[in-house]
């Protein structure tokens, strides 16, 4: 269970990610690996949220933006487990919370395993099709 700042840090640690704290925030920024953005947590009593900065986000109301939109829909379906495609602030994030009370080592290591493979595996393919439709 993380309750604090220090549980989080202890479990980071295990799982041998690198991270530093983000200014005087309670914002961790863990590394993703090279290339990567950082993902974001922040522990939010009752979830700890992790996000990662993904793209900016398409921003009309043509049809190539609807098929790029469609296709980060599909993948929150099929190609993600624990985290999903969202929109915040213009900018394409993906996002996981998870519920404090019963979050250990293994399900925080999952999620940010689901991130590493929605980078490695399912952003160049959105870079690609937002570029073929003209919007990136």
């Amino acid at each position: 269970m993380i309750s604090n700042n220090e549980d989080l840090e202890g479990h980071l640690s295990r799982l041998n990610r690198a991270f530093e704290r983000a200014g005087d925030a309670d914002v961790y920024l863990v590394s993703m690996g090279p290339g990567q953005p950082p993902c974001a947590l922040n522990i939010s009593p009752p979830v700890l949220v992790a996000q990662v900065q993904v793209a900016a986000a398409p921003n009309s109301d043509d049809t190539g933006s609807a098929r790029f939109m469609r296709r980060l829909l599909e993948l929150n379906a099929s190609g993600l487990l624990h985290a999903a495609f969202a929109i915040e602030g213009g900018r394409i994030v993906l996002t996981a919370a998870l519920e404090l009370q019963n979050l250990d080592v293994n399900e925080l290591e999952a999620v940010l395993a689901d991130l590493d493979m929605a980078l490695a595996e399912h952003v160049p393919g959105l870079v690609s099709l937002s570029k073929s439709l003209g919007l990136g």
